[in-house]
C-alpha cells in the first residue's frame, strides 16, 4: 500500500513538472512574439501620421481597434481617398476584424466559462495570441500563452504606436524602410513554422494564391475573407494529405 502512494506521489510529481515545464516555454514564447510585435507598431504610428491622422488620432485607434490589419487597412484607404473613403475605411476594417469572431469561438474552451471572463479576453484574442496558446499542449501552457502574448502586444503596441506617430516626421515615408510591410512579415513567421506537413502547405499556398489573385479586384478585408473559405475546404477534405494516413474529413481543419 505504501509503495503504491509512492508510485502515485512519483507519478503525480512527474506529471506537475512536465506541466510547469510546458508553462515555462509558452510564457518565453510568449514574451517573445509580444516583443516582436509591439516593435512593428512604430509602422502604423508612421504611417498613420503620414496618411494624415494627428498623433492623438492613431493612439485611439490602436487603444479602441488594436487589430493591426485592419488598423493598417484603416489608414491605408483613407490616406488614398481622404474622408469620402470612410465608409470604404470601415467596411475594411470590419471585414479583415471578422477573423476575430473565429478566434474567439476557437479560444473559447481555453479561456473557460464566465461572461466577466470571456468579455475581458475579447480585446486580447487576435492572431499573435491565438497562435501562441494553440501551439502549447496543455490547457494551463495555453492560458498562459494567451495572456501574456495579448496583453504583452496590447501594451507594447500601443507604446510604439505613439512612438511612431511622435517620430513620423522625423522617418519620413515608411514605405521607404519597408515599414508598410512588417505586419505581413510579422504573421509569416507566426505560420511558418507549421508549414510542415504537405496538407498544411497545400492550404497556406492554396489560401495565398486566391488572395493574390482577388486584391486588384476586390475592396480590401473581401480577398482575405474568401482566402479563409478556400483554406477551410482545402484542409477539411484533406484532399493533398499522404494516401497512407486514414483522417476522418475535417481533422486537419479543426
Amino acid at each position: 500500500m505504501i509503495v503504491m502512494r509512492s508510485e502515485e506521489r512519483t507519478i503525480e510529481s512527474g506529471h506537475e513538472d512536465d506541466v510547469a515545464t510546458e508553462v515555462r516555454i509558452a510564457r518565453r514564447e510568449a514574451f517573445g512574439v509580444a516583443l516582436a510585435t509591439s516593435a512593428y507598431g512604430i509602422s502604423f504610428g508612421a504611417l498613420a501620421v503620414a496618411s494624415g491622422f494627428d498623433v492623438w488620432q492613431t493612439c485611439v485607434l490602436s487603444l479602441l481597434m488594436f487589430t493591426g490589419g485592419s488598423q493598417f487597412a484603416f489608414v491605408g484607404v483613407i490616406g488614398a481617398g481622404g474622408l469620402a473613403a470612410a465608409p470604404a475605411a470601415i467596411a475594411s476594417a470590419l471585414l479583415l476584424g471578422v477573423r476575430n469572431v473565429a478566434y474567439g469561438m476557437r479560444m473559447s474552451p481555453v479561456i473557460g466559462r464566465g461572461a466577466f471572463r470571456r468579455g475581458l479576453a475579447a480585446p486580447f484574442t487576435i492572431d499573435e495570441s491565438t497562435a501562441v496558446s494553440l501551439a502549447q499542449r496543455s490547457p494551463r501552457a495555453r492560458r498562459v500563452g494567451f495572456w501574456i502574448t495579448g496583453v504583452g502586444i496590447y501594451l507594447g503596441w500601443n507604446l510604439t504606436t505613439l512612438l511612431g506617430a511622435l517620430l513620423g516626421d522625423v522617418l519620413g515615408d515608411p514605405k521607404t524602410y519597408g515599414l508598410d510591410a512588417a505586419a505581413a512579415a510579422a504573421f509569416l513567421a507566426l505560420l511558418w513554422p507549421r508549414l510542415r506537413k504537405r496538407q498544411a502547405i497545400a492550404v497556406g499556398i492554396a489560401a495565398a494564391a486566391v488572395a493574390t489573385v482577388l486584391t486588384p479586384v476586390l475592396i480590401p478585408g473581401l480577398p482575405v475573407l474568401v482566402a479563409a473559405f478556400v483554406a477551410i475546404l482545402v484542409g477539411w477534405f484533406n484532399w493533398f494529405a499522404p494516401k497512407s494516413v486514414v483522417r476522418t474529413p475535417g481533422e486537419d481543419a479543426a
